[in-house]
């Protein structure tokens, strides 16, 4: 009994590095990013379709007619922080490209995530996070503002949820032990091991979040609200880095030939 209590209380001190006061709602949109709550500054406006087109453009694709560029996310609604990322969405029809919608989806998926892993572009001090959406995808966002338009398409409201924090803690504090136990595999120089699984949890996770959107609780399901608190506790960061760096080394014959001659000393050794 006096275990379990201990591992209880140790468990409570680890979640209170998890800060979830962020999260609560504003009384406004983020006015870095908005005039007021129906207007995107212009300036704001008009480099986020740059960066879209200018993104689309670079695909080799010929023809891409692009039906829509929309800001979304916590920056189009009242959960916004200081953690929020600029949520860029680039609405096409995967059916104009390719039949099969699936390869479509996943040759648009690793492009955005590639080019996400690569650029670190702030506005306002808000990082922009591209993606390209189907035109028939559901969106479970609940603000949505055209950037084309210069319109809401989905206007967001001042709703008070009801928060999980606790189960919320939980979720975050499983997901950050599987990023330290990945960290772990890397400075035991285990790298193969380290790449494919931070490959994937990044996907766990991924579909993890996916999940919690799709429920009713939506943006306000304990797994987004865990999948921010990763994001605002930099274990995101952690975790691409642990799959960059590890790969990088893996293919890096120098680090190579350093290791196997590690092992050969540490081999030699033993056999003294």
């Amino acid at each position: 009994m006096n275990s379990q209590k201990k591992l209880w209380e140790e468990f409570l001190k680890d979640t209170q590095k998890i800060d979830l006061a962020s999260l609560s709602l504003k009384d406004t949109l983020n006015r870095d990013v908005w005039i007021d709550d129906d207007k995107v500054r212009p300036e704001i406006s008009v480099r986020l379709v740059e960066i879209a087109k200018n993104f689309m453009g670079n695909l080799n694709l010929s023809d891409i007619d692009i039906k829509d560029i929309v800001l979304t996310g916590s920056l189009s609604n009242y959960n916004w922080s200081d953690y929020s990322d600029l949520d860029l969405h680039v609405l096409v029809d995967f059916n104009d490209i390719d039949e099969n919608e699936d390869l479509v989806r996943e040759f648009f998926r690793g492009k955005s995530g590639s080019w996400n892993d690569r650029h670190d572009i702030k506005l306002r001090g808000f990082e922009v996070e591209i993606y390209v959406q189907d035109i028939d995808e559901p969106h479970s966002s609940t603000g949505i503002h055209s950037l084309l338009n210069s319109a809401w398409v989905v206007k967001p409201q001042k709703e008070n949820p009801t928060l999980d924090l606790e189960t919320t803690k939980k979720k975050a504090r499983r997901l950050m032990d599987l990023v330290d136990d990945i960290e772990k595999l890397y400075n035991e120089e285990k790298l193969r091991e380290a790449y494919v699984s931070s490959q994937l949890l990044k996907e766990k996770i991924r579909k993890f979040r996916k999940c919690g959107l799709e429920t009713q609780a939506g943006a306000y399901s304990p797994e987004n609200m865990a999948f921010k608190v990763l994001r605002r506790n930099d274990y995101l960061g952690k975790l691409n880095d642990l799959r960059n760096n590890s790969y990088d080394r893996l293919m890096s014959i120098e680090e190579n030939l350093k290791r196997e001659w590690r092992q050969y000393v540490d081999t030699a050794k033993e056999t003294l």
